[in-house]
């Protein structure tokens, strides 16, 4: 399995680098429900920092960011498994393609460490200079904006003239004549 498809399924909840039972259960090529049957029955061997489940609320936060492709039932909360959790299933699933998976797993979570470990000063270093592009660029299309609107206001103001003359212009000849000739009381 390829390192960056990995790493796309490690999330950020609570604080920790997690991956989510039935990613892992399809990277196993196992069915979630038997995957987390195994670790029910080694359960001393998944403390809290190692695996925890979802509240109702973060499910909610995490489904809605990505598209489902496994249909959980409603009523069960994923389990989420930190680096340690996962490097703990390698010893309850014992099969050979769960090690090689396991193995750039761990991989893929020490590559997540280093990028995130990797110079934070050039990171940030690089996203203030985006962020005054950003700024500039920005600018540049206001300032375009405004350019357009007072165009645009100077036009209208001579529309607003124009219609204004036309309408005097109308008056003007719509404008009631006198009579010509010798008025009569009738």
């Amino acid at each position: 399995m390829e390192l960056q498809i990995i790493q796309n399924k490690i999330y950020e909840i609570r604080g920790q680098r997690v991956m989510l039972d039935f990613d892992l259960a399809k990277m196993y090529d196992v069915e979630t429900r038997v995957l987390n049957q195994s670790v029910k029955r080694n359960i001393e061997r998944f403390p809290i920092d190692f695996m925890f489940q979802l509240t109702e609320n973060e499910w909610g936060i995490m489904s809605s960011q990505f598209v489902m492709t496994s249909k959980r039932p409603k009523s069960a909360l994923p389990l989420v498994f930190t680096e340690h959790g996962v490097t703990m299933l390698s010893s309850i699933l014992r099969s050979s393609t769960a090690i090689q998976i396991n193995i750039q797993i761990v991989r893929a979570f020490i590559a997540v460490r280093k990028l995130l470990a990797a110079n934070p000063a050039d990171r940030v270093t690089q996203l203030q200079t985006e962020f005054k592009e950003l700024k500039a660029y920005i600018e540049e299309v206001f300032t375009d904006y405004n350019d357009i609107n007072e165009d645009t206001r100077m036009q209208i103001e001579l529309i607003n003239q124009s219609l204004a003359e036309l309408h005097a212009d109308k008056k003007q000849k719509t404008k009631p004549r006198n009579k010509i000739g010798f008025i009569t009381e009738e």
